[in-house]
């Protein structure tokens, strides 16, 4: 059945295996689904062979396969009823998976992208279920690059049930998704090191479709707000762009929109992509929850303008996105009517991280969640690629940092605030 705007949510969260020793990145995720198929409460929901589950339940939370054999993706079993103790449900099942990591010599990485990853000579495709569709993103763009194989994400799904709550939802997640990464960020490092921008992983996913342009568009979606208008006017162009790639239709499908926020009309969801996977899934849940409530606001025209956000075109959106992935949280914010029309109301122009406190704290209208206290810490200490960037003044202090970040993953906890 369809579930109406806000009435459930899917999380989905991405980590890196690495060797335990040396960080460098473990592609032995089948090896890993394999050992936690053993596990009391697994079931497992498909596989390729037997002997190689692709996805395996563990309760509320089902483990799998990304592109990368070395990513494992974490997701809600079922959509949840709320988001208040999913993050407690992913912590627990981390730890579940702790003996087997153990067994392989291996542990999880956290943050969106792994910092000195060399993926023209480590990244290694997932060989086994769904590999026919895997393969042809790897002959049509060549994936050996930091764009399709040095990436960890966490994807928020938001449902709709009609074309009225579609427009609804779509005109919000498109115009508050260009400073959805001043949260989010995570990721200073690339090559080894600090690059000058605190999202490399955006930006790098923001080019990694160029043989295919109309796949992943500006990254900011397109102004429709229906299913007809959203078919023609986007998946449209995307299965028109793949097509002479593609002649057997593989990758004809919603998922190969590479949009920051994608349309899955056969769930009756939204998916925002923009969000760099954090140090702990207590952070995750704080950064998808404040996005969340500003989201509902705005839909339910308690806060901004609705109407003159869909009004509101892909260029300008795409150039404060480009800002806010070079400067995060301290990107200074100028453009005045957008502000005004996403709720804003104090000075201008305006850091990001301001406009995200003015923004929770309208659309909370004096309510304190239990995650509200860890979205004010990130908002107050910074974003997770500014924590790291303080704590890793020099390139030589990385495997530190990022070992600090692990310890962060298996303990539930906020990294340097």
């Amino acid at each position: 059945m369809p579930f109406h705007l806000f009435e459930r949510f899917g999380i989905e969260i991405e980590f890196a295996l690495v060797n335990r020793d040396s960080l460098r990145v473990a592609p032995v995720v089948d090896l890993l689904l394999r050992e936690a198929a053993a596990l009391p409460a697994a079931r497992v929901e498909s596989e390729s062979v037997p002997t190689w589950p692709d996805e395996i339940t563990l309760g509320p939370i089902t483990i799998g396969n990304e592109l990368s054999a070395h990513v494992l993706e974490l997701k809600v079993s079922e959509p949840a009823p709320s988001l208040d103790g999913l993050a407690d449900h992913f912590a627990s099942t981390i730890a579940s998976l702790r003996p087997a990591l153990d067994r392989l010599g291996v542990m999880l990485l956290p943050s969106g992208m792994h910092p000195t990853m060399d993926p023209d000579r480590e990244f290694v495709l997932w060989p086994h279920g769904n590999s026919e569709v895997y393969a042809a993103f790897d002959r049509i763009f060549g994936c050996k690059g930091h764009g399709w194989a040095n990436l960890q994400s966490c994807h928020l799904n938001l449902p709709f049930a009609n074309d009225d709550e579609f427009g609804r939802l779509h005109a919000a997640i498109r115009t508050l998704l260009p400073i959805m990464p001043a949260l989010s960020a995570s990721t200073p490092h690339i090559d080894g090191h600090a690059s000058g921008l605190m999202d490399n992983r955006l930006e790098v996913y923001r080019l990694n479709s160029r043989r295919v342009p109309q796949a992943a568009g500006l990254v900011i979606p397109e102004r429709v707000y229906t299913r007809a208008d959203y078919e023609r006017a986007i998946l449209g162009e995307v299965y028109a762009g793949y097509a002479p790639h593609d002649p057997r239709g593989l990758l004809r499908d919603e998922w190969a929109n590479a949009r920051g926020a994608i349309a899955r009309f056969g769930r009756g969801t939204i998916e925002v992509r923009v969000l760099d996977s954090q140090e702990c899934p207590r952070a995750d849940l704080a950064i998808a929850s404040t996005i969340t409530a500003v989201l509902r606001a705005i839909t339910e025209g308690r806060l901004g303008n609705p109407p003159a956000l869909r009004a509101w075109a892909v260029e300008p959106l795409h150039q404060v996105l480009l800002s806010v992935i070079r400067d995060a949280d301290q990107t200074t914010l100028t453009l005045t009517p957008y502000l005004r029309d996403l709720g804003y109301t104090g000075p201008c122009p305006a850091p990001a991280a301001a406009v995200w406190a003015e923004l929770l704290d309208r659309a909370l209208a004096g309510n304190r969640p239990p995650w509200r206290a860890d979205a004010e810490r990130i908002l107050s200490s910074g974003c997770l690629a500014r924590r790291i960037s303080r704590a890793t003044p020099t390139p030589a202090l990385i495997p530190d940092t990022y070992r600090a970040l692990a310890r962060c993953l298996e303990r539930n906890e906020l990294f340097n605030l």
